[in-house]
């Protein structure tokens, strides 16, 4: 969910300001999400590169965060949402991981939609953290597979991403889920997050739809022909 500042500077605002409208957006792309039916929807927030600028900026960031677990994850508990964290959680304020507590206990009971909030979040890490599991497990090398390392991740037991989004034009990763996204989708939008809308993320949806997805096999309008 990237552009955030500069949706703020080009308007001559603070930068927080985008950062409070950009929470806005993601309310509305959840709801839109769960119209559509969606499995799992995974929100890049806040990650561990994060943590390097303006500690003004930081703070304030860890009070939006705190704001939107307090008043808005009591409407998605009732709307059938599981709500789950990844990354280094134990960095964040301890009011915070309190609050993610809470909302990941409150809705382990529900059957819909996965909201995964990656906070303070690096895919390089979660791999390094996932090889040390390992180890600490004594595991023989010929028993380790794709699947138990996977097993060993902060995404454990979630679906593969189909389509990973990027706004705000800039065409990279950016240390997000690097060993899940192996096959996924790519889609870079150059509008920036806090005008990411309803129209834009159905023209992402529509592109992916439109995509043929081989997974290293010959395509199957190949074989049709």
């Amino acid at each position: 969910m990237d552009g955030n500042g500069r949706w703020a500077e080009l308007r001559g605002l603070p930068r927080i300001e985008g950062h409070r409208r950009g929470a806005e957006r993601s309310k509305e792309i959840i709801d839109v999400a769960l119209e559509l039916g969606v499995k799992c929807l995974t929100l890049y927030a806040f990650s561990t590169e994060n943590w390097q600028r303006p500690q003004s900026e930081v703070t304030t960031l860890m009070k939006i965060l705190e704001l939107y677990l307090k008043n808005e994850f009591a409407g998605l508990i009732k709307k059938n949402v599981i709500f789950r964290a990844i990354g280094e959680i134990w960095r964040l304020p301890e009011n915070i991981q309190e609050l993610i507590r809470r909302t990941e206990e409150k809705s382990a009971g529900n059957t819909g939609m996965h909201l995964v909030a990656a906070l303070s979040y690096s895919g390089r890490s979660e791999i390094i953290r996932a090889v040390k599991k390992v180890m600490d497990a004594h595991m023989k090398p010929e028993d380790l597979t794709e699947n138990v390392f996977s097993s060993q991740l902060d995404t454990a037991g979630l679906p593969q991403p189909d389509l990973i989004i990027r706004t705000s034009g800039e065409r990279r990763l950016s240390n997000f889920l690097l060993w899940q996204s192996a096959y996924a989708e790519l889609y870079f939008a150059d509008t920036l997050w806090p005008d990411f809308d309803k129209e834009e993320f159905m023209l992402a949806i529509q592109d992916f739809q439109s995509r043929d997805r081989r997974f290293g096999r010959i395509s199957a309008r190949s074989d049709a022909s």
